[in-house]
C-alpha cells in the first residue's frame, strides 16, 4: 500500500508512488473507458492516487482518453491529483502547425496547454502543472507570471519542472512568488546519476520532491540484451529476503530508501503488476544491501 507525502511544505499531497497514464493509447487493450477505469481502481486499491499526464502523451491523445473515462467516472476525480506537463511540440498530425520538434515556453502556449488539458481531462483543474523541458528560450519573468496566474485562477494548484537543472530551477524560482514544488527528472537504480550531479542535493535544500520517470529504466533493466543481468539476480534475491514480490519491487523501494523522497512513476497497467510494485514501501532497506545495489548497478564500489 502506498504512503503520502507533501511534495513541499506549501505544496499538494501527493500519493508516494504515482501511476502514469502515458502508456493508455497504445493499444485498444488499454485504451478503452473500461480499462482505462479498471487500472485506476486497481491504483486507488493499492493506495496510489497521483496520476502523471502530459499534453504530448500519445500524440496528445492520452489526456483525452482519461478524460472519458472521468466522464463516465466522475466520483473519481476528488479521489485522484492530476499531474501534467506542457512545453514539448511535437510534431504530429493533431499539430499540423508544427514543422519541427521543439519547445514553447511563452505565456500564451502554457496558458492554452493547461486550458487544452482541462477540457480533455474533463476537470475544472489539475493539481500540479509542470514545465516539461528546460527551453533555451525560456523567458523566466515571463513564465513565472503566467505559473502564478493559472495558480490564482485556480486552473492548477501547484507548480514546477520536469528534467531541470538545479541552476535552472534558482534561475524560475528568482521570479516567481509561489514555490516549484517539483521537479522530475529520470532516476532508477540503472540511472543513478542524479545521485551525483546535484539534482537530488538541490532537491534535499529546497524542500521539493524529485517525481522519478522511468524508475524501472523504462523496461532496461530487466532487458535480457541491454539489461544488466547480475543487478536482476541481485534485486530478485533481495525480493526473497524482504519477502515482497519481484526485483521491480525492490527497484522500487531503493529509490524510495533515498533522503530526497522521490515519488517513482509506474507505467504498467497489469493489476497484478501494479500491485506488486506498491508493496515497494513495506521494504525498510538495510544500509549495506543499498550500496551493494549501487554496486553492481554503477560496476563498481564506491571510492
Amino acid at each position: 500500500m502506498s504512503s503520502r507525502i507533501k511534495l513541499h511544505r506549501d505544496g499538494p499531497e501527493f500519493s508516494r508512488l504515482v501511476w502514469g497514464a502515458f502508456r493508455i493509447a497504445d493499444n485498444p487493450e488499454t485504451s478503452g473507458v473500461a480499462s482505462i477505469a479498471r487500472t485506476v481502481d486497481t491504483c486507488l486499491d493499492a493506495g496510489i492516487t497521483t496520476i502523471d499526464h502530459a499534453d504530448i502523451y500519445g500524440g496528445y491523445r492520452v489526456e483525452a482518453l482519461f478524460g472519458e473515462m472521468l466522464a463516465t467516472r466522475p466520483d473519481l476525480r476528488n479521489r485522484i491529483e492530476l499531474v501534467t506537463k506542457c512545453g514539448i511540440a511535437l510534431t504530429s498530425a493533431a499539430r499540423p502547425e508544427h514543422r519541427v520538434k521543439h519547445y514553447n515556453s511563452t505565456a500564451e502556449h502554457i496558458r492554452r496547454s493547461l486550458e487544452n488539458s482541462l477540457i480533455n481531462l474533463k476537470t475544472d483543474h489539475v493539481d500540479l502543472l509542470l514545465l516539461h523541458r528546460p527551453d533555451p528560450l525560456l523567458d523566466a519573468g515571463e513564465v513565472a507570471g503566467v505559473l502564478e496566474a493559472l495558480v490564482a485562477e485556480g486552473k492548477t494548484r501547484a507548480v514546477g519542472v520536469s528534467n531541470y537543472t538545479p541552476s535552472q530551477i534558482a534561475l524560475l524560482q528568482s521570479k516567481l512568488n509561489i514555490p516549484l514544488v517539483a521537479n522530475q527528472i529520470e532516476l532508477s537504480v540503472s540511472h543513478t546519476q542524479p545521485l551525483i550531479d546535484g539534482t537530488l542535493d538541490d532537491c534535499q535544500r529546497l524542500g521539493i520532491a524529485p517525481m522519478a520517470w522511468s524508475p524501472l529504466g523504462g523496461g532496461r533493466l530487466f532487458d535480457k540484451e541491454k539489461g544488466n543481468p547480475e543487478l536482476v539476480e541481485l534485486l530478485t534475491r533481495l525480493a526473497e529476503k524482504y519477502g515482497v514480490p519481484g526485483a521491480g519491487t525492490v527497484a522500487l523501494a531503493w529509490l524510495l530508501r533515498l533522503p530526497s523522497k522521490p515519488l517513482p512513476i509506474i507505467g504498467s497497467t497489469e493489476p497484478e503488476r501494479v500491485r506488486a510494485l506498491s508493496r515497494a514501501g513495506e521494504i525498510i532497506f538495510d544500509l549495506q544491501d543499498w550500496f551493494q545495489v549501487l554496486e553492481v548497478a554503477r560496476g563498481r564500489p564506491v571510492a
